[in-house]
């Protein structure tokens, strides 16, 4: 097992950039990944680990021989690392190949959802609530960015996450005969507990902004959760796992 010892490495400056730049995660076909509890969680969900890169000295987790492993002292180790004061290890995950197999009975959909925390929050919600799908759309935080994959507590190794358009988004519904509803704060929305959302597909939008016009075109109908009046709005995430619940129980 190589210790690297200068910044120069090419094992560090690749951690770097795939921890900085969303291009070269996809060029490559790698994402970041810290603490060895998720490397546990990786390894048991039958993710494929490409590099491991050890704080000081290697940890006891059984690695595959295909997967290659390197040790650094500390202060490399944090420059290479994305999460600071990280026990470690950093570590790559090879990006899944995408499968067109899956008929979702229940699906939550995130459109313009742009802070990784959030949209890792939900996907680690759906996971925990059975949610067949979360679909991206629009400009949402990159599924594979440090802060997202941190977020969702593991769930990124479980949970199916598809990507799409909004045309590709009401066709791939059409198909599995999923009705669509948007969440909007509109005269026209129904309130939520009168309506049946337990083999549906449920749109959230960005906090600020909501839905756009074009995706809420495409929708079936507009629902509402009902809260305080003094209340404005609810964050994404937590209006996704209400909704997710709802589609749950």
């Amino acid at each position: 097992m190589e210790n690297i010892t200068s910044r120069k490495n090419r094992i560090i400056s690749h951690l770097r950039a795939v921890a900085a730049d969303s291009a070269y995660r996809r060029e490559c076909g790698e994402f970041i990944c810290d603490g060895e509890k998720t490397l546990r969680e990786a390894l048991s969900f039958g993710a494929e680990i490409a590099v491991v890169l050890w704080k000081g000295s290697a940890g006891n987790v059984k690695l595959p021989e295909s997967v290659s492993q390197y040790t650094a002292p500390g202060d490399l180790f944090e420059y290479a690392s994305p999460l600071k004061s990280s026990a470690g290890p950093v570590f790559t995950v090879k990006i899944p190949e995408k499968r067109a197999d899956l008929k979702p009975r229940r699906a939550i959909v995130l459109e313009n959802l742009q802070d990784p925390g959030n949209v890792g929050t939900v996907i680690r919600t759906a996971n925990a609530f059975n949610i067949d799908a979360v679909i991206l759309v629009g400009a949402c935080a990159d599924l594979y960015n440090p802060k997202t994959v941190r977020a969702s507590m593991g769930a990124i190794f479980r949970q199916r996450v598809l990507e799409m358009s909004i045309s590709e988004l009401r066709a791939f519904l059409d198909e599995c005969k999923l009705p669509l509803s948007g969440a909007a704060l509109s005269d026209k929305a129904e309130d939520m507990r009168n309506t049946d959302i337990k083999n549906a597909a449920v749109a959230i939008g960005s906090e600020g902004r909501g839905l756009s016009h074009e995706l809420l075109s495409v929708c079936d109908g507009e629902l509402i959760i009902p809260m305080n009046p003094d209340s404005e709005s609810l964050n994404a995430a937590v209006a996704a796992s209400v909704f997710m619940w709802e589609m749950a129980r």
